[in-house]
């Protein structure tokens, strides 16, 4: 996965293929915000793009999941 701040659509397809409502960004041990334009075409596409550090997002994955929600996640470990 490249830094976050570098992340494109394209890096995503994968991801985008299963029709998610939200995708959650691990970024590490630090936040890092997602680029801004990705953030809005991912919007205008009605989804939404959550960057937040590791486990405060694997956190919140396992409580939206719990809510049914269509979610992907991509999460850096180190």
């Amino acid at each position: 996965m490249p830094d976050v701040a570098n992340l494109s659509a394209a890096h995503l397809d994968a991801l985008l293929a299963g029709e998610p409502e939200l995708i959650l960004v691990g970024t590490g041990w630090q936040p890092v915000f997602a680029p801004r334009e990705l953030v809005f075409a991912l919007a205008r596409r009605g989804i939404g793009l959550e960057a937040m550090d590791t486990p405060a997002a694997c956190r919140t994955f396992n409580i939206l999941l719990g809510d049914a929600r269509r979610l992907a996640a991509i999460f850096k470990v180190r």
